[in-house]
């Protein structure tokens, strides 16, 4: 990406997209979570994400790694329940691998500690029926995508995005074993996780605002030279 003026900008419309998508998913969340959850889901996000919209006016002058902090701190102190820990949280952590500007190679190092903390946080691994489902084989996509098959951010981003979104058809037949889910044992089957539903929004979003600003290719389907992604179950 171009300068860091540029990439503050980026970061404000993803932002901003983001909050729009959470609000305009609200109720589908909110029923997804009221299935095999608190029913919070929907609410929790969108508060969060509305408190992060209404703060961009502060991230003129801050580096990105300053940025995407700020954005973490932010979803902690709105997002209730376990989602804002596991999101704000494991940003925040995440944001260190920014210090020098957004590129190819931070970038993939800020998914890695993303997933990692979220991982450590939540204690959960794939298959467990969360949004480590549809996270794994996300980052574990752009990874391979960006270091091993030398493909541009914004084409390797469309593959992870394609990849969570299998992750979040693969938490369907899935028994709970963690989170309120888990206390249904076998009811719990049949049901997509909202946790796996709104990290694809979120990943959606930022696909589309990074279309905007890189230059790429957007449909996997055109990507013939690669090799295929993951699947999720394999994805530890």
């Amino acid at each position: 990406m171009a300068d860091e003026s540029v990439q503050r900008e980026a970061l404000v419309a993803a932002v901003e997209n983001v909050a729009a998508r959470i609000e305009s998913e609200k109720s589908h969340l909110t029923d997804l979570d009221s299935a095999i959850g608190d029913a919070d889901h929907g609410n929790n996000m969108h508060r969060g994400f509305q408190a992060v919209a209404e703060k961009t006016d502060e991230f003129e002058g801050m580096d990105v790694d300053e940025i995407v902090k700020t954005i973490g701190t932010t979803i902690i102190g709105n997002v209730g329940g376990a989602a804002g820990p596991l999101y704000g949280g494991s940003i925040m952590t995440a944001s260190q691998e920014l210090e020098g500007g957004i590129t190819a190679e931070t970038s993939v190092a800020f998914a890695e500690a993303y997933l990692e903390k979220v991982k450590d946080r939540g204690d959960a691994p794939v298959g467990a029926k969360t949004m480590v489902d549809a996270l794994t084989p996300a980052v574990h996509t752009y990874k391979k995508s960006v270091e091993h098959d030398d493909l541009p951010p914004l084409t390797a981003l469309a593959k992870a995005v394609d990849a969570a979104e299998r992750g979040v058809n693969f938490t369907v037949p899935l028994r709970a074993s963690k989170g309120r889910a888990s206390f249904l044992g076998w009811r719990s089957v049949g049901h997509q996780d909202p946790g796996a539903t709104s990290t694809l929004f979120i990943l959606e979003e930022i696909l589309d605002t990074a279309g905007e600003y890189l230059e790429g290719e957007t449909d996997v389907e055109a990507v013939a030279e690669s090799a295929p992604d993951e699947d999720p179950e394999e994805a530890q």
